[in-house]
């Protein structure tokens, strides 16, 4: 793709970011008026539509891009470096280790802060930090290489694991902590501030910024370790910063919005279709429609029944089952 390509790609994937995200903070159970929201002359304590569209809508669509991205384009990284359609952000345990975390602290009633994060969101993260650590030790050689099939087989391994430890602790908890528990594993983006949003930031965007960085070498990387090797790229070590770097952003948003499922394998298979699998453009692209699908996705899930709100992982299972189903069929071999 040449330069003037992948200029126009670009612009028009952040158009449509930019039309969501103008759009959807005025959609919602309750109707607000911009006038009144911008007006000076009301304080802000007294002033509703400023109220709603500040501090609820935005921070909640915000964070929504941001997860959205994030989920996005580390599918993006373990679909390249693991060549592997099915592959999604939490194929290799990030998502269980981290709702192992966070159960674990639902469980011990810990529902305070420190420095201004809950203990909850801080497991989590301290979980997943666990997950990442368990299977690439398990998995490294000697030469410091990732085998893709020994780290699949760790991956799904660790999932169990971390599964029916959330299973066991689930099933001795008391039914205040039960229904905490099932609130936080169904995914959401409903309890939010600018401070949350702002923690996670640097996380993910320098994440995306190494794995952009990086794209060039693993594009070699997917067609093969040997072909990579013959051209001069040291595959343990990009291998190492790809997938460490996609479970690092994976973990930063799980640990605040719980796992939201199939964004991350959605979203690579559809923006492939339209840019191909180069990663150099895939990964912003994917960045963008993700923070999109995810943006629309929660704007449904707060609205169809509303003032009742769905989560919004129930919302992206929903399409991300019948979307799996066609994925399978359409890779069956004739």
């Amino acid at each position: 793709m040449n330069l003037r390509s992948y200029s126009t790609t670009l612009s028009i994937f952040f158009l449509l970011f930019l039309v969501t995200l103008c759009i959807t903070p005025l959609i919602g159970s309750s109707d607000i008026s911009l006038a009144r929201a911008f007006s000076s002359t009301l304080a802000t304590s007294n002033n509703v539509d400023a109220n709603i569209l500040f501090q609820v809508r935005i921070p909640r669509i915000l964070l929504g891009a941001l997860t959205g991205a994030a989920l996005s384009v580390a599918g993006t990284i373990f679909q390249a470096l693991l060549r592997n359609d099915l592959a999604a952000p939490f194929t290799l345990g990030v998502s269980s280790g981290a709702a192992l975390g966070a159960v674990i602290a639902i469980a011990l009633n810990l529902n305070f802060a420190i420095l201004g994060f809950s203990v909850i969101s801080l497991f989590s993260f301290l979980g997943s930090l666990g997950a990442i650590f368990l299977v690439f030790s398990l998995v490294r050689t000697r030469h410091g290489e990732f085998p893709t099939a020994v780290l699949l087989l760790a991956g799904v391994t660790a999932n169990f694991f971390f599964a029916a430890m959330v299973m066991f602790i689930h099933y001795m908890s008391d039914f205040s902590q039960s229904f905490q528990i099932i609130r936080w594993l169904m995914g959401g983006l409903d309890i939010t501030d600018y401070k949350t949003i702002l923690s996670v930031c640097p996380v993910v965007f320098l994440g995306i910024f190494i794995l952009m960085f990086i794209s060039r070498d693993m594009n070699l990387i997917s067609t093969g370790d040997h072909s990579a090797s013959s051209r001069g790229v040291n595959v343990g070590r990009i291998q190492k910063i790809g997938f460490i770097t996609a479970s690092l952003i994976t973990g930063a948003v799980v640990a605040i919005c719980g796992p939201i499922g199939f964004v991350g394998l959605i979203v690579p298979h559809i923006v492939r279709l339209f840019v191909g699998p180069d990663l150099r453009i895939l990964i912003p692209t994917s960045m963008l429609f993700g923070a999109n699908f995810l943006i629309i996705c929660d704007t449904f899930s707060r609205t169809l029944l509303a003032p009742t709100e769905i989560p919004v992982g129930i919302i992206t299972a929903m399409l991300g089952g019948p979307f799996f189903i066609w994925l399978l069929k359409r890779k069956r071999p004739a």
